[in-house]
């Protein structure tokens, strides 16, 4: 029997039931809704809008409705549209009429918006732990290959010789602020909406910082119109869900990239690798490439939302019941994901020899060949020049630039002379790098240093 059945003469067809309700995927807020209910039933006894004794009925069996939904024990129906119905059904069965008294001062409307908030606010916190297990296990590779050499490239082109440490500590500063856009994000989802009633507040003397202190809200929103009727806070949740996922499909490009035999850089385990149906001999870095692939269904959901909210006329829209699969959807494949990525990047192995090799050639020290130039009185743009002359002669001749001899460097420049050989040697690249934040192994140890020392930093 529909809660809201007086104003109409004609029951729902099944069609539309079936069609209106959201039981099917809202029905995972059971915990928040009865949080949210047994805070509103609290306050209503508090403030003499029901009985304490009224009250503290609701209160104990909303506990035991909660226990009875964790235990398997109770069947949503359609024909109770939502979670709020349901429960409140449910309630109403047991306890007769004091359960119709818990919707007093209260729509369903600033129900659904608190029930999201407290959704994301537990969600947030999740993937802020799991985002720090990320950042860990990162801290902890690049402890591990400080030394380790690697071509650093740009237009996916050999450019210049980094550390695998400095190129993972890149990523480490991506996902750092992933995690803060996170905490910025808990702050504004962090208010209270719940005892806005529909759009205009209530005539009863609520008590709404009461209900903010009961359920853990650090602010009251202060215009309940705004409070019912924006999703913004989703909309950035899923944001900072989009790039968060950006940024690790990004890395798990690099990882497929790196894992193939043209790269050889690295072996991701068995156990987060695929076969094929075909071809005996294939290993496929199939958890990777679904990252990648379910970084654009994350999109998806947050255009989704976008597109929900864009054309909406105050106050609450039917159309904001579509407003919880994408949430839905976003936290369980961000989650998802950090976790398997962070077991997958623990686990590969890294072939140290390979990148090495890879980045002693490609002339990736070209730029160190000019830099030695400049330091010699000469313009960059002038030692530019001479140094791409000096790649091309290298390039017909098949030679590495650390392979010409001194009468060949001094055809190019009087300049040249026998330490240019050190200067440009794959190491001595990396380790000539001055600036704050470069590659060279005492910055990287710096930028370890710093990590290390923000640790105990709260975010």
């Amino acid at each position: 029997m529909k809660l809201w059945k007086g104003r109409f003469s004609k029951e729902a067809s099944s069609s539309a039931d079936e069609f209106n309700a959201s039981i099917g995927f809202d029905q995972r807020l059971y915990r928040e809704d009865i949080q949210g209910s047994i805070a509103h039933a609290k306050m209503l006894g508090k403030q003499g809008i029901i009985s304490e004794q009224e009250a503290e009925l609701i209160v104990k069996t909303l506990g035991e409705i909660l226990q009875d939904i964790e235990d398997g024990k109770v069947e949503f129906t359609v024909e109770a549209e939502d979670i709020h119905m349901n429960i409140e059904t449910i309630l109403t069965r047991r306890i007769g009429a004091t359960g119709k008294k818990l919707h007093t001062a209260r729509s369903r409307n600033d129900q659904i918006a608190v029930d999201i908030r407290l959704y994301l606010k537990k969600e947030i916190s999740t993937v802020e732990r799991i985002l720090t297990e990320l950042l860990e296990a990162l801290e902890k590779l690049a402890k591990e290959h400080v030394e380790t050499v690697m071509p650093g490239y740009t237009h996916l082109q050999r450019a210049q010789p980094v550390t695998l440490a400095y190129h993972l500590l890149a990523y480490y500063q991506m996902f750092s602020r992933d995690r803060e856009r996170f905490s910025d994000c808990l702050g504004r989802t962090d208010r209270l909406p719940l005892g806005s009633g529909a759009l205009a507040g209530t005539t009863y003397n609520t008590d709404r910082d009461f209900l903010a202190e009961e359920l853990g809200f650090s602010h009251v929103l202060p215009n309940a119109m705004d409070a019912v009727a924006d999703r913004d806070f989703a909309i950035e949740f899923i944001s900072c869900c989009s790039i968060a996922m950006m940024h690790l499909s990004r890395f798990c490009e690099e990882l497929i990239l790196w894992s193939s035999a043209e790269f050889s850089f690295i072996e991701i385990d068995d156990s987060f690798s695929t076969g094929s149906s075909i071809m005996p001999q294939k290993k496929n870095p199939d958890m990777a490439e679904l990252i990648r692939g379910k970084t654009g269904r994350v999109y998806g959901d947050l255009m989704s939302l976008l597109t929900i909210c864009k054309g909406l006329p105050m106050a609450y829209n039917k159309d904001l019941q579509e407003d919880k699969l994408p949430v839905f959807d976003a936290a369980d494949t961000l989650k998802a994901s950090l976790s398997i990525f962070t077991e997958m990047l623990l686990t590969m192995k890294v072939k140290t020899e390979n990148m090495e090799r890879a980045a002693k050639y490609g002339y990736m020290n070209a730029t160190d060949a000019a830099d030695y130039l400049v330091s010699k009185g000469l313009p960059f743009r002038d030692c530019h020049e001479i140094i791409g002359k000096m790649v091309l002669y290298c390039i017909n001749k098949g030679i590495a630039l650390d392979e010409l001899s001194m009468e060949e460097f001094k055809s190019f420049s009087p300049e040249f002379s026998d330490d240019i050989y050190d200067c440009i040697s794959v190491r001595s690249c990396i380790k000539a790098k001055k600036s704050k934040g470069s590659t060279s192994f005492d910055s990287v140890r710096a930028q370890l240093a710093e990590i290390d020392k923000n640790k105990g930093v709260s975010y």
